[in-house]
């Protein structure tokens, strides 16, 4: 089943590829979001190696039962033909209460139905305290009015 947008990408179809697969990870559902990926997928999140959709759904589903409170916002970096690079931030606590925000950069790799193939991705964590959070909008999709990552600062 095709994902829309498809390649090879425009400024403006990477971009909504962007802004679609931050949506996805903003509804912190391991599932619909695996589903973006080719069943082979193969991903380099940190220093974890995986492949498969259901790798990734495992990996997902621990990562938010760590990450709570998870919001992020994704960037577009750079496009060509079928790859996308972006930068993101997150913000999250874990369950002692500590905050965090995580900075990191993703370079992805799709096929010719737009599911993503390839995913590596560098990330680094900051500690931040609950009054220095940036990103403070109702779990779930991030409002069209706020913020992306360059006007903040980030």
């Amino acid at each position: 089943m095709a994902r829309p947008p498809l390649p090879p990408f425009t400024a403006e179809t990477a971009a909504q590829k962007a802004r679609l697969a931050e949506d996805a990870w903003n509804t912190r559902d391991p599932q619909r979001v695996a589903q973006a990926y080719t069943p082979d997928s193969r991903w380099r999140n940190r220093a974890e190696f995986l492949q498969g959709r259901e790798a990734i759904e495992a990996f997902l589903t621990r990562k938010w039962q760590r990450e709570l409170d998870y919001r992020l916002i994704k960037e577009l970096w750079a496009f060509t033909g079928n790859r996308i690079a972006v930068r993101f931030v997150y913000e999250w606590h874990d369950d002692s209460g500590n905050w965090y925000r995580s900075h990191g950069n993703e370079n992805w790799e799709f096929d010719e139905e737009g599911l993503m193939r390839r995913r590596v991705a560098g990330i680094n964590d900051q500690r931040i305290t609950e009054p220095e959070r940036k990103f403070r909008w109702p779990l779930g999709r991030r409002p069209d009015d706020h913020p992306g990552l360059t006007d903040p600062g980030l």
